[in-house]
């Protein structure tokens, strides 16, 4: 993409994210505590929403938001609500994701849902079964959670136990900061650690997955990886405006409240730079993939293709 980048922010803090983060926290804090008093068909929904927010907050946090400061930013935005995915990790995870130009790439995007040949054949009928359904817009929100989570965690178990320092340095603090959130959620507000997971941590991750289900596609043109979905007021609100993914591939450190003015104001440009990959919001994704796949589970190229000029953008 080839517009003009926005620079970092100068802003000492960025009140508007301060008070999301406010918000956030609040609501979070309030339906744990007040769990007994909510029926489960109306908390599985609140709390889903709230702590997949959190997530998109955790997003902002990682970008470089709302101060200057690595640790004060760290310290707001990265308590796992969660419970299951190490800030740390998700940041590290995340920053390589945005080697734009590996996008979508089996092997070096770490938020690939590609596999190269070889890897799917050596995979059985069962993997390869789940894959194909996760790969459709009712399984990535029912079975899709269990299959993320499940994946991720093995992959971590099986870091720590080959001698990953980095990954137990990662999981040791997380521990700490997860027995904090435990602690409040089970000594404090008396909720069963299966309510949370099955009222919060589960749907949470499933409107998580809403978000990543079809924000890239494996392209030859690197500007092409990336879509936009229009006309989503709420669930844009809930992503923080990264719907409108390609303008945040574009310019990273652009603060989530100020995407939708930089979108249209360059809304033509991208639309033409990625090749029309607009969706008519999330029911429109729905409807196109509801029972069919987003894509193929094998990258169409094998590994994503080099492009002889794709532009490198700081994360």
């Amino acid at each position: 993409m080839h517009g003009v980048r926005i620079p970092p922010r100068r802003r000492t803090v960025e009140w508007p994210t301060v008070g999301l983060g406010i918000v956030i926290y609040a609501g979070w804090g309030g339906l744990t505590y007040f769990h007994d008093a909510i029926p489960l068909w109306l908390l599985m929904p609140l709390g889903g929403w709230f702590v997949a927010w959190h997530a998109s907050f955790q997003h902002e946090v990682i970008h470089g938001h709302p101060t200057r400061s690595r640790g004060l930013n760290r310290l707001i935005g990265g308590w796992p609500l969660l419970l299951w995915l190490p800030y740390e990790r998700y940041r590290i995870s995340h920053l390589v994701h945005h080697r734009d130009e590996r996008l979508t790439d089996p092997l070096d995007d770490p938020e690939s849902y590609y596999w190269i040949p070889e890897e799917w054949e050596r995979l059985g009928f069962w993997r390869k079964l789940i894959i194909r359904v996760n790969a459709t817009f009712l399984g990535r929100v029912t079975i899709g959670p269990a299959w993320t989570i499940g994946r991720f965690l093995a992959g971590e178990m099986v870091a720590m136990l080959r001698g990953d320092r980095l990954a137990r340095r990662i999981w040791t603090w997380h521990l700490v900061e997860a027995a904090v959130v435990l602690a409040w959620i089970v000594l404090v507000c008396g909720m069963h650690p299966l309510i949370y997971f099955l009222a919060f941590v589960y749907p949470g991750t499933a409107l998580m997955l809403v978000r990543s289900f079809a924000e890239h596609r494996a392209e030859s043109e690197v500007d092409e990886r990336t879509a936009i979905v229009e006309n989503a007021p709420l669930m844009g609100l809930l992503f923080l405006y990264n719907n409108l993914h390609a303008v945040h591939h574009e310019n990273p450190m652009i603060p989530w409240y100020e995407i939708p003015a930089w979108y249209r104001a360059n809304r033509e440009r991208l639309l033409r730079e990625n090749g029309g990959l607009v969706y008519d919001g999330y029911l429109d994704v729905a409807r196109r993939y509801l029972l069919t796949a987003h894509d193929t589970p094998v990258h169409p190229h094998g590994r994503a293709p080099e492009a002889a000029a794709a532009p490198h953008r700081a994360a």
